[in-house]
């Protein structure tokens, strides 16, 4: 039997309660998930990729099925190739969010359509973006 591996890619700048919901609940889904941490050069990162990688192997130890890698210049796509994945697994907080994710999602097919989509709705109180934690943050520095 195949094992089913997903992969949950972000920046997670900073890690949030609603990341780690998402995590949680593909652990329910799948057989193991590659936590994939992104780097992003186009924006000011509050935490490096090695805190951000750490702080996600912290929040993850109790997990056992859950790895932690880190991934940039490359397409998501063959990355989860690379590891085994069928699926990528992305939050929907909204409709902005779920426009944005259509359009990777079209995008991920043309270049590997082996690999699925699969979006999770969370829940009202887990909507809660970087930018309104970051704004929190500086407020209470």
């Amino acid at each position: 039997m195949n094992k089913k591996i997903a992969i949950y890619p972000g920046v997670f700048d900073p890690l949030t309660v609603g990341h780690m919901w998402v995590i949680n609940e593909c652990l329910k889904l799948y057989d193991s998930v590659v936590v994939a941490v992104a780097t992003n050069p186009e924006k000011d990162s509050l935490f490096s990729t090695k805190e951000r990688v750490a702080m996600l192997q912290n929040a993850c130890t109790e997990l056992k099925r859950v790895e932690i890698v880190h991934f940039e210049k490359e397409f998501l796509v063959n990355f989860a190739k690379e590891k085994g994945v069928q699926c990528i697994v992305r939050s929907i907080r909204t409709e902005s969010d779920y426009e944005y994710e259509r359009v990777l999602n079209h995008i991920n097919r043309d270049i590997n359509p082996d690999i699925t989509t699969v979006f999770l709705g969370t829940d009202s109180w887990k909507i809660c973006s970087k930018r309104s934690i970051r704004e929190l943050e500086k407020v209470s520095c």
